[in-house]
């Protein structure tokens, strides 16, 4: 089964995560500070991060920011104890794959970890092209990379996994609903505005905030991308 880095200062919580984890069959490892929590999720050798927001020594928002920046790639599901607007867009924004507010549902939880961990495992096996080009950007699946005029901007995994999924349906109209299908995968109280989030990020990225060129918004329905 998966291996799960639960990242968590809260003794209560830690136990109760790790004991139904274990008993659903994951092998889980702990940490409860936000240093050793990153050096350890820096190793890539886990399969999922559970991982809190207020976390002494690194908040979980720096956590996630960095391990993104450095090209983990890991599915991250952020537990906060704010159920806020902001809180979410936050970490969505800093390359978190999904949210949960505590006290949390422990079905809804393992449903969700379920979830991420199948489109995870989907992800890693699809064939895919090797490249796509577009404008003046080359996005090559096989390095993970995202480059303009061979100079390379850096995606957090959600940009990464969304760009990819725009790509592969060149100049058709994508609704909200189906992007979050296709790329988050699954249903849950996420909502819409999440993917706003991240085509806004990604026209940030490709210098087109004010002037979209190819993630083009179709008023009331979605989005296109056009090459």
């Amino acid at each position: 089964m998966a291996s799960i880095l639960i990242i968590e200062d809260e003794p209560g919580v830690q136990m109760t995560l790790e004991d139904r984890l274990r008993s659903e069959g994951y092998t889980t490892e702990v940490r409860g500070d936000g240093i050793s929590g990153q050096e350890a999720a820096e190793s890539g050798s886990y399969d999922l991060i559970l991982l809190d927001i207020m976390l002494p020594g690194r908040d979980g928002f720096s956590i996630c920011q960095n391990l993104r920046t450095g090209g983990i790639n890991t599915p991250i599901l952020m537990l906060t104890a704010r159920n806020t607007n902001l809180d979410n867009i936050m970490g969505l924004k800093q390359g978190a794959d999904d949210y949960m507010a505590k006290p949390f549902d422990m079905g809804v939880l393992l449903a969700r970890i379920e979830a991420l961990l199948r489109r995870s495992s989907i992800l890693k096996t699809e064939k895919k092209p090797e490249n796509y080009s577009f404008g003046e950007f080359i996005f090559d699946l096989k390095r993970g990379e995202l480059s303009r005029k061979g100079e390379t901007i850096p995606l957090h995994a959600k940009e990464f996994h969304l760009l990819e999924f725009l790509l592969s349906h060149p100049e058709e109209l994508l609704g909200r609903d189906r992007i979050l299908d296709e790329v988050w995968g699954y249903e849950s109280e996420t909502t819409t505005r999440t993917v706003d989030v991240h085509i806004a990020k990604l026209r940030q990225k490709l210098a087109e905030s004010d002037f979209p060129r190819h993630i083009l918004t179709v008023r009331g329905q979605g989005y296109k991308f056009i090459p």
